[in-house]
């Protein structure tokens, strides 16, 4: 395995790629009694329209969801007691972009590990199965409908995006997981849990030699075929629709305001292009921005209120969210705040708390085991971020903030109160 060191970080990093394709990062942190892997597939609820082998598939909303649900059943039945015997831990996550299968434990690290690579490239679907499936995520379906935040997400991203694959839910819709079989399943999973599309990343009490031996005796010697992606035509910056509300039995209204950033950029200026935008929200809508404590004083957001930048489907996108007696005047002073000139100290305060959170991520395995994942996928190196950081401007993220956050490219989805 290559190995690439980190003086600075106190941190050194195993990189290899089998022949299947798969690439492995391996970071050690002798004498920490924890061990995190990650394995990681480039397949999430954006990726609905892809083509295999020349022939053209179109999946259901919830897709990718669905299939990280069914990963866990192996025909000898759940893995999960097989974890919960030693004392560890296997859970995962499906995002817009990512399926992310991780395994957490304080001992026999090699052992979870080689049942975490079993399991999820072990395709096991029946018709029960994913029959019973289908109840358990139709039920989650039903709780994420009444729930007012995520009703407020998805009316943002439909006014941002519409009927493309990133305005649909990443767990879909009770009609739209009815069409999913155990065909479908197996098909998604033989285009998008190829070895060459995923990354397996360790971080703790580890031997990187043993990694990359385990995963040379579970996975298979090729990767196969690898999908090609079809996200539909390009939207724009600009939102399709401004403005959405509905009535919910909420106590205050809801709101969740987006903007696209545009594509995603590509290495080498990928991380540079990402915390810049990171550290313009910081200094904009941060807890000890301004613009953020003007607006809590005057009782326009709480401590609710959170924003998030998001890469999938080749592009990126910003949502703020929160609750407000008036969502148009919150929304109004969190932009008015993009006009005003950084103060140049505030900045530099901003620039080394974004310093030290990476430093102590460091301690963090899970943090780490995914900033790797996300770095690998996007084509940069998350462990360059001080650096990266150190030489923004102040100038260089107040220009950054002012033309990707105009006023007129932001759509809001308001969730209202019911009348009496």
């Amino acid at each position: 395995m290559e190995r690439t060191d980190y003086p600075a970080l106190g941190l050194a990093v195993y990189k290899t790629v089998l022949p299947n394709g798969l690439a492995i990062y391996a970071a050690p942190r002798p004498g920490w009694r924890r061990a995190q892997a990650f394995f990681v597939t480039n397949y999430g609820g954006a990726d609905r329209r892809f083509s295999l082998n020349t022939t053209v598939y179109d999946t259901p909303a919830g897709m990718a969801h669905f299939l990280e649900h069914k990963m866990f059943d192996m025909p000898s039945g759940s893995v999960d007691d097989a974890f919960a015997r030693r004392g560890a831990d296997a859970d995962a996550y499906t995002s817009e972009a990512v399926t992310n299968y991780h395994a957490r434990c304080t001992d026999r690290f090699g052992e979870n590990l080689r049942d975490l690579l079993a399991f999820v490239s072990t395709p096991y679907f029946t018709p029960e199965t994913v029959a019973k499936e289908r109840g358990i995520i139709g039920q989650e379906i039903a709780e994420s409908e009444d729930d007012p935040v995520f009703a407020a997400y998805m009316g943002c991203m439909k006014l941002l995006f519409g009927e493309g694959p990133l305005g649909d839910s990443i767990v879909g819709t009770a009609a739209s997981i009815g069409d999913i079989t155990p065909e479908t399943l197996a098909i998604c999973h033989k285009a998008f849990y190829a070895p060459a599309n995923m990354v397996l990343c360790a971080a703790g009490d580890i031997d990187p030699a043993e990694v990359e031996r385990i995963a040379r005796e579970v996975l298979p010697g090729e990767s196969g075929p690898l999908p090609e992606r079809d996200y539909g035509p390009d939207t724009g910056l600009m939102p399709l629709e401004t403005r959405a509300e509905r009535a919910m039995d909420v106590s205050a209204p809801q709101f969740c305001a987006g903007v696209k950033l545009g594509p995603a950029a590509a290495e080498p200026e990928a991380l540079k292009a990402r915390l810049t935008a990171e550290l313009a929200m910081r200094c904009l809508w941060g807890g000890h921005a301004p613009a953020y404590l003007e607006l809590y004083e005057k009782g326009l957001l709480n401590d609710a209120f959170r924003y998030e930048p998001t890469y999938a489907a080749g592009v990126g996108y910003v949502c703020l969210e929160g609750e407000s007696p008036d969502p148009e005047a919150a929304l109004a002073g969190l932009l008015g705040a993009v006009e005003r000139d950084m103060d140049p100290a505030f900045f530099a305060r901003q620039k080394k708390a974004m310093q030290g959170g990476f430093i102590r991520m460091l301690d963090d395995f899970y943090d780490l085991a995914d900033a790797l994942a996300e770095g690998h996928f996007a084509g940069f190196d998350p462990l360059t971020a001080p650096e990266v950081l150190e030489e923004l401007t102040c100038a260089e993220v107040t220009a950054w903030a002012r033309e990707h956050f105009a006023p007129a490219r932001f759509a809001m989805a308001v969730i209202r109160p019911k009348e009496a």
